[in-house]
């Protein structure tokens, strides 16, 4: 069993890296992609926004739309990677998390985590590191994870 975990993300894609030890070196256990998160907004939305009508006067214009289809397809990444986690955190699959993602993602990712995935959290770095090798990852993260 991998005593750690290290999950490095950014929205549109992650690795999953363990260490049998707190000083061991990385090992990549899964890597996971979410092209969606890449794509431009209007790939996103295939539809113009809706029409409607000013609530004074003849004017219309069109409506925003609630939520950025960027940050929509950002927020379901976090929300599978989160899923993810909670899994292996249910099987005791590993006893401590080190969560290393683009400060934006981070704040994302720490909205969908389960009480039971907080509570093995160890370290904590707000780095875009996801485009990184195991090795480069392992010198960014503090000597003891």
């Amino acid at each position: 069993m991998t005593k750690i975990w290290v999950l490095v993300a950014d929205s549109s894609r992650a690795k999953l890296l363990g260490a049998k030890s707190p000083i061991g070196a990385l090992q990549e256990l899964e890597s996971f992609d979410h092209p969606a998160a890449r794509q431009h907004v209007h790939d996103l939305t295939t539809d113009l926004p809706g029409r409607t009508f000013d609530s004074a006067g003849q004017g219309r214009h069109a409506m925003e739309p609630k939520t950025d289809p960027k940050q929509h397809e950002a927020l379901n990444f976090a929300k599978f990677l989160s899923e993810r986690l909670a899994t292996a955190s249910a099987d005791n699959t590993f006893e401590r998390l080190v969560l290393v993602a683009a400060p934006a993602f981070l704040g994302l990712l720490r909205g969908q985590l389960s009480a039971s995935v907080r509570k093995r959290i160890s370290v904590e770095i707000d780095k875009d590191l996801a485009g990184l090798d195991a090795q480069a990852i392992r010198a960014h993260l503090p000597d003891r994870i």
